[in-house]
């Protein structure tokens, strides 16, 4: 069991002024340590701490007894993914074989980034956004609180953390606003492409 907060690709003030220094002090180096001392005190001692943290996810899902561990470990891992979703002076133009890709599955580039969105704004209450691979194919979906994509057998490739924390310090409650600006100014698209096969 090897579970440690990952060192970000930038500085806490790189995202700035659309994400915070303080939003990412908190986020990074609050929130998200806490599901890991979390997850760390909660596996200890159980057959889950030589596990991976996906097969952590996978094993705990659905099994109410061991609700606090899948919530732990799948927030690690959605935080994981979160933040190499993004890079100071994100967004712009998509690498040629993604924007194919979203084209190709959705349409256009901007009926992705519609249907993106409104995944976002319409998530009630805490939850996430996503971007996966189901079949093959690029689906955008939203789950509520903790969960993610992959207990429904899909990769997720672009998650976006529509919980209050991330977003409030900067926007208060303009979530449409955050959305705006993650998927326009904030993502690294060749982060995203790189995890298309």
């Amino acid at each position: 069991m090897n579970f440690t907060l990952p060192k970000l690709d930038y500085s806490n003030n790189g995202l700035s002024p659309l994400m915070s220094e303080e939003t990412l002090d908190l986020h990074h180096g609050k929130h998200h340590q806490t599901y890991i001392t979390n997850l760390i005190n909660l596996v200890k001692d159980t057959n889950m701490d030589k596990m991976s943290l996906e097969e952590i996810i996978l094993n705990s899902f659905k099994d109410n007894s061991k609700i606090g561990i899948f919530n732990n470990a799948s927030q690690h891992w959605n935080h994981n993914l979160f933040w190499k979703c993004m890079k100071p002076n994100g967004g712009g133009q998509m690498p040629p074989k993604l924007e194919k890709r979203i084209v190709s599955d959705f349409g256009s580039v901007d009926n992705f980034k519609k249907e993106f969105k409104q995944a976002g704004i319409t998530q009630f209450g805490s939850g996430w956004c996503w971007l996966s691979i189901n079949n093959g194919k690029l689906v955008v979906s939203k789950t509520a609180n903790a969960a993610n994509p992959l207990v429904d057998k899909m990769k997720p490739i672009l998650g976006c953390d529509v919980w209050e924390h991330s977003y409030y310090i900067d926007y208060r409650n303009r979530r449409p606003e955050y959305l705006d600006k993650f998927i326009d100014n904030l993502v690294n698209w060749e982060f995203v492409e790189s995890l298309l096969d």
